[in-house]
């Protein structure tokens, strides 16, 4: 029983220095991606659209996905910091290559057009899971 309390011991604070490092990179993305739509995701889910809702959700699993694989592969918090980023990016540029492609996408997502939505959370997610593929080696 020992071997595993010492192990939980020396392991614990790299556990919260990684998890810290990439929630604060998670947020810093999110508040990005935020920033950088053409809508106001946050007035418009006040304002009780599910599209916005569905988009930004499926935006911050998106960011979210790549980061957690960064993390895992990496070994120290260096790691994460230079290879989150990089993640974070390669993300967004997908996201805005669909709405450069899906012309109408802004303003089928204020009008809470669901199908719009639906697309953009699937272009999303089929990103992270390559951006993840391709951190991971």
């Amino acid at each position: 029983m020992q071997p595993v309390l010492d192990s939980f011991v020396s392991g614990f604070p790299i556990l919260m220095l990684h998890s810290s490092v990439t929630i604060a990179i998670l947020l810093a993305g999110i508040w990005l991606y935020i920033w950088m739509t053409p809508w106001d995701e946050m007035a418009l889910i006040r304002k009780g659209n599910n599209a916005a809702a569905l988009s930004l959700g499926g935006a911050i699993v998106g960011l979210a996905l790549p980061l957690a694989i960064a993390m895992a592969a990496s070994v120290s918090a260096y790691e994460i910091i230079l290879w989150g980023p990089v993640t974070l990016i390669l993300q967004i540029i997908a996201y805005r290559v669909a709405d450069i492609v899906m012309r109408t996408l802004p303003k089928r997502i204020e009008d809470g057009q669901m199908s719009a939505a639906i697309l953009l959370v699937s272009i999303k997610l089929a990103a992270a899971i390559v951006n993840a593929a391709a951190v991971s080696g």
